[in-house]
């Protein structure tokens, strides 16, 4: 029916979307999500550009940056997917995941996302470890660096007026900058706070 897989995926996602009343949030997962399955590259893959070109603007694109499990992210990368894409990506960041590994768990602070990538982003969506309290750490200094990109945002619109409000007077966001230590430490901090007052609690 379709001339190419791409063009199917567009065609069904598009029906769904629209059949749900084009819900503010409806997220798409491409087949190829990040640049190491595109073929040769992002910016000039057949199937991204269909998928650019077919996807309803409405529709959220998920990517995961250079690799499934990325260590950086940069806004040149970006500028790539959302010129093919024809809008911002979603970034689902696997910096964490350890789904795929057992072995693996990565308990240092959010780090290798450049500087100002908030204005390039639809979204921000975190996969943890599979290891709930192993996620102290990792949510703590995501909401850090999530502060300090709102500080430093030139377009505080992306995020929303509450969330700047919301967020504007909290520690780290006041000069704008993100430094992974300083977010480590805050998050030891915080997470033996919480040890202790769980100890304390009855039954423990």
């Amino acid at each position: 029916v379709f001339p190419s897989l791409a063009q199917a995926q567009a065609s069904v996602a598009n029906e769904v979307y629209q059949e749900l009343g084009q819900p503010s949030v409806f997220l798409f997962c491409p087949t190829e999500y990040c640049s190491s399955l595109c073929s040769p590259s992002p910016s000039q893959s057949c199937y991204l550009q269909t998928i650019g070109q077919e996807l309803l603007p409405g529709i959220g694109v998920i990517w995961t940056g250079p690799k499934v499990v990325s260590q950086e992210l940069s806004a040149v990368l970006l500028e790539e997917v959302e010129a093919v894409l024809r809008r911002c990506p979603v970034i689902w960041d696997n910096l964490y995941a350890n789904d795929y590994d057992c072995r693996r768990v990565f308990l240092g602070p959010y780090m290798g996302r450049a500087p100002g990538l908030m204005s390039r982003l639809h979204g921000l969506l975190l996969n943890p470890n599979c290891e709930l309290q192993a996620n102290f750490i990792p949510i703590h200094t995501l909401g850090t660096w999530f502060r300090s990109e709102l500080g430093s945002c030139a377009h505080p619109e992306h995020a929303g007026a509450e969330a700047v409000a919301a967020l504007g007077d909290s520690q780290g966001a006041q000069d704008g900058s993100y430094s992974p230590q300083e977010a480590l430490e805050l998050a030891l901090r915080d997470w033996v706070a919480e040890i202790n007052q769980q100890a304390l609690e009855p039954g423990r």
